[in-house]
C-alpha cells in the first residue's frame, strides 16, 4: 500500500478555529498546488483513492488535482483537529490494498509520517504545498516494511 501525505499549499493567515476553516489560498499557494497536482497526476495510480478535509484550502489544493479528472471525497474525518490515528482509520492503514491520498493539514500529517518512518520523532516538518508518499513492501521475507519512498516540493517541479 502506498499512503501519500499532501499538506495543502500555502493559504491566508487565520486567527481563531472557525476562521481556520475558511482559509483560502494565495496566489502563491494556488501555483503551488497546480504544480503539484500535474506532477501527482503523473505519478498516482489510477486507482488511488483520495480523500480531502473539508476546510476550504485543502478543497482548493485538490482542486488543482480534480482539473485533471481525479476523483475525491470530502472526508470530515481528517479535517483539521484530526489525529494522527483519525487520518491513518480513514486510509484503512496499514490494511487496504489500495494507495490513498490524504489532502490534509500540520500537524497531523507530520504526526503520521513520524508514527509511520521514524520512531524517535513525534512529528515531522511537512511544509506546505509539499507531498511524502510512504509505502509498504514485503522485503526478504520479513514482512510488511515502511519505507520514505518520496519528498516532493512544488520548488521541484519543473512542469506545471
Amino acid at each position: 500500500m502506498d499512503l501519500i501525505l499532501w499538506r495543502h499549499a500555502e493559504a491566508e493567515p487565520g486567527s481563531d478555529e472557525l476562521a481556520d476553516a475558511l482559509r483560502r489560498l494565495t496566489p502563491k499557494g494556488q501555483k503551488q498546488a497546480q504544480k503539484m497536482a500535474s506532477w501527482l497526476d503523473s505519478v498516482l495510480p489510477d486507482n488511488c483513492r483520495i480523500l480531502v478535509s473539508p476546510a476550504i484550502r485543502t478543497r482548493e489544493t485538490m482542486a488543482a488535482l480534480a482539473k485533471l479528472n481525479r476523483k475525491f471525497k470530502i472526508a470530515p474525518e481528517i479535517d483539521t483537529a484530526a489525529s494522527a490515528d483519525d487520518l491513518l482509520n480513514a486510509a484503512n492503514w496499514p490494511h487496504s490494498r489500495e494507495s490513498v491520498l490524504l489532502v490534509g493539514h500540520q500537524p497531523s500529517l507530520g504526526e503520521v509520517a513520524a508514527k509511520l518512518i521514524t520512531p524517535v520523532q513525534s512529528e515531522c516538518a511537512v511544509r506546505k504545498g509539499n507531498v511524502w508518499w510512504i509505502t509498504q513492501k514485503e522485503r526478504d521475507g520479513e514482512g510488511l516494511r515502511t519505507y520514505l519512498k518520496a519528498i516532493m516540493s512544488p520548488d521541484l517541479v519543473v512542469k506545471a
